[in-house]
């Protein structure tokens, strides 16, 4: 997916609304073990010389369980925003006028590539511990087994490994 900063600057407003295939951009890794094509809507408006590419991003993305490892679905709507202006990144901290200047993607070519900003976004928006549910159980420390699915009846006994030493101490006395 393209766009061409000529077209921003003669036309005034460019309107893009596409489905993209990120399969060659988006890794495919434990955090994200699939996903489906990717919806944008999104517009270009010039804006003194610069190209501000806003809108929307919609996927549906499948990610393990944080708790029980189970595939978690859910559809992300993800809001976009980048500004692109032709030339070279000003060199010191001195030659930036704004603040504004930091968000700025400088290119060195009318045409910009827009596949690794939306992937960038995506990855971005991806939640941090995915969970199937807010009362997901989990998975047993001791066997593995899903505790959602079945009770294994194993033993949990939470001893802090400093006072491991004094709870002998105790069973011994106990004797």
């Amino acid at each position: 997916m393209f766009i061409h900063l000529k077209d921003v600057e003669s036309k005034g407003v460019v309107r893009i609304e596409e489905t993209v295939d990120l399969q060659d951009t988006l890794p495919k890794s434990a955090s994200l073990t699939d996903f489906g094509p990717l919806h944008v809507k999104l517009e270009a408006h010039d804006k003194f010389g610069t190209a501000e590419v806003t809108g929307e991003l919609s996927i549906e993305v499948e990610q393990p369980c944080s708790r029980c490892l189970g595939p978690v679905r859910h559809t992300l709507t993800i809001p976009f925003h980048e500004t692109f202006a032709l030339g070279e990144a000003p060199e010191t901290e001195d030659n930036l006028e704004s603040d504004e200047d930091y968000d700025v993607e400088w290119v060195s070519d009318q045409r910009i590539e827009l596949a690794p900003y939306l992937a960038e976004s995506v990855m971005l928006a991806l939640p941090y511990v995915p969970l199937c549910d807010e009362a997901c159980q989990g998975l047993c420390p001791v066997c593995g087994a899903n505790r959602n699915e079945k009770a294994c009846g194993c033993k949990q006994e939470k001893v802090d490994p400093r006072l491991a030493g004094l709870a002998d101490f105790f069973a011994q006395s106990k004797d």
